[in-house]
């Protein structure tokens, strides 16, 4: 025990000492406000600045999104008197469609034709959404997505900053529950840890992501990549769009927002389960092999550390020193999200549930299903 408590302590200093700091949350960004909130003065009544958006179009897929699509769509059109919106009715079974159709002539309803083999669901919903109503630039945001006044600006800034390329944003997710609230801000660190967002941010490294809920780039990329279809069977569809940018040579930029929010309730564990089992094993590489390492690692970090403070003696002070600096390399993302400190305490019991649910995720591949998401099956080794 230990060995095994000093590697683990080992393990959680190396995290911490990473020249790249994957634990830190300095990639952010909020929504630009800028002239068009300023109040009258006394230099005359309010400047609305001189650009309504018209330059930008939303592309929003939606498959059975009847209760959440009318905040998401309120959102979008308050982002600029330009924006345009197109909703894509993934042959939705509730009123999707209807109340697309009801949120004004700047939002344009495509009914989505059968997914045909090699697509997944909303790649297929993209692609047929993309030849609406062309913009210079393409924000991508899914059905459950809320963007407070000037984030779709505060997008745009970013790009013409970066020069090129795409920009996305993980959205700050509900945390009302016991569960959301336990769950929720370690599923953002966990991504981080996986793709530090300072080297997606670098021109220079091979690590590409993107945050599917968010994603802004210029309609042109998306046609000269031929984006969608190239990665049209592609679950992970975010990295995988990430990857294509990246390696064509363009720059990303990946961030988090308290201005970009998700309205999808998770408030229960099997919801919460589900939304990880989705993607846990494909994210391996839907290899057995990667997910034995994967489990060993989870296990050193995750279950050493109490089991060795539990044991007394020499143990003891190594598995306090893992557990500190696990629970200080999550304290910038409770503190970023308004949690408490004291949730840090509970990473070990949270990590080791991550890994029940990849285990879940790898059993169901073995079973023959590749993933189940809105509805929809898709089966291992077919297109289905």
């Amino acid at each position: 025990m230990i060995w095994l408590a000093g590697a683990a302590a080992l393990c959680w200093l190396t995290v911490l000492l990473l020249p790249w700091q994957p634990w830190r949350l300095r990639e952010h960004i909020e929504a630009d406000r800028g002239p068009t909130d300023r109040g009258p003065t006394e230099c005359g009544p309010a400047d609305r600045g001189p650009d309504p958006l018209s330059d930008v179009r939303i592309l929003i897929p939606a498959r059975n999104e009847a209760e959440l699509l009318g905040g998401t769509l309120a959102a979008a059109l308050a982002q600029g008197s330009g924006v345009t919106v197109v909703v894509i009715d993934d042959q939705s079974e509730d009123a999707t469609a209807v109340i697309a159709r009801a949120a004004g002539p700047r939002v344009h309803v495509v009914p989505g034709a059968p997914r045909p083999a090699g697509w997944s669901g909303k790649l297929w919903a993209l692609q047929q959404g993309h030849s609406q109503q062309r913009r210079p630039f393409t924000l991508l945001i899914d059905a459950d997505i809320r963007l407070a006044p000037g984030t779709v600006q505060a997008l745009r800034n970013q790009w013409q900053q970066q020069g090129d390329g795409l920009v996305s944003v993980m959205a700050t997710l509900r945390m009302t529950t016991f569960w959301e609230q336990l769950l929720l801000p370690a599923f953002i660190y966990f991504f981080r840890l996986l793709y530090p967002f300072s080297l997606v941010n670098r021109r220079r490294t091979r690590v590409a992501a993107a945050a599917g809920g968010c994603v802004f780039l210029p309609t042109t990329l998306i046609d000269e990549l031929n984006l969608f279809r190239r990665v049209g069977r592609e679950l992970i569809d975010d990295c995988a769009l990430a990857r294509e940018v990246k390696a064509s040579g363009r720059p990303l930029w990946l961030g988090v927002s308290r201005s970009v929010s998700s309205a999808r309730p998770a408030a229960d564990l099997s919801t919460l389960a589900a939304m990880v089992h989705r993607t846990a094993f494909t994210q391996l590489g839907n290899s057995a092999t990667v997910l034995l390492m994967c489990t060993g690692l989870m296990m050193l970090a995750f279950a050493v550390p109490p089991l060795a403070v539990a044991g007394g003696g020499l143990s003891s002070v190594l598995g306090l020193l893992a557990w500190g600096a696990m629970s200080l390399s999550y304290l910038p993302t409770l503190h970023f999200y308004d949690r408490a400190p004291a949730w840090a305490l509970l990473l070990p019991a949270i990590g080791l549930l991550y890994l029940l649910f990849t285990w879940q995720s790898a059993r169901s591949a073995w079973k023959g299903e590749r993933a189940r998401w809105r509805g929809r099956t898709y089966a291992t080794g077919t297109d289905s």
